[in-house]
């Protein structure tokens, strides 16, 4: 006598793992797009004298399968904005709008639920 199992569904065709990979993606993407938005948000607020280049500067990039970097594409000046610059230091040095700061702390704070909304839109995908 033989038993014949057959296992099908996305758990065991990879549709499951696939899902579970977009999703991981977008809550990558998700997050990075909601620090750089916020990031702009200050630097839209906060700076007294803007030009738009510095804004036109920051992106984001993604360096790693599962690692985005927001940044400034090495503006000179941008550390001096963010108040950790070696001009910063001298007294009465300007203080720097901490723009970088505030959102890495806001994107680490908000992550967990931004990364749960992206697994929320995929789990379709992982039923069948």
């Amino acid at each position: 006598m033989s038993i014949e199992i057959t296992m099908t569904g996305p758990l065991f065709d990879g549709r499951a793992a696939r899902a579970m990979q977009s999703a991981a993606d977008d809550a990558r993407e998700d997050i990075a797009e909601f620090a750089e938005e916020h990031a702009l948000t200050l630097m839209g607020g906060s700076f007294r004298h803007p030009t738009g280049y510095y804004e036109s500067r920051v992106i984001t990039t993604r360096v790693a399968a599962d690692t985005s970097l927001v940044h400034d594409q090495g503006v000179v000046y941008g550390p001096w904005l963010e108040g950790v610059g070696t001009r910063n230091r001298a007294r009465p040095g300007f203080p720097g709008y901490r723009h970088w700061r505030q959102s890495k702390q806001l994107a680490q704070l908000r992550g967990p639920a931004i990364a749960d909304r992206a697994v929320q839109r995929h789990i379709p995908e992982m039923r069948g």
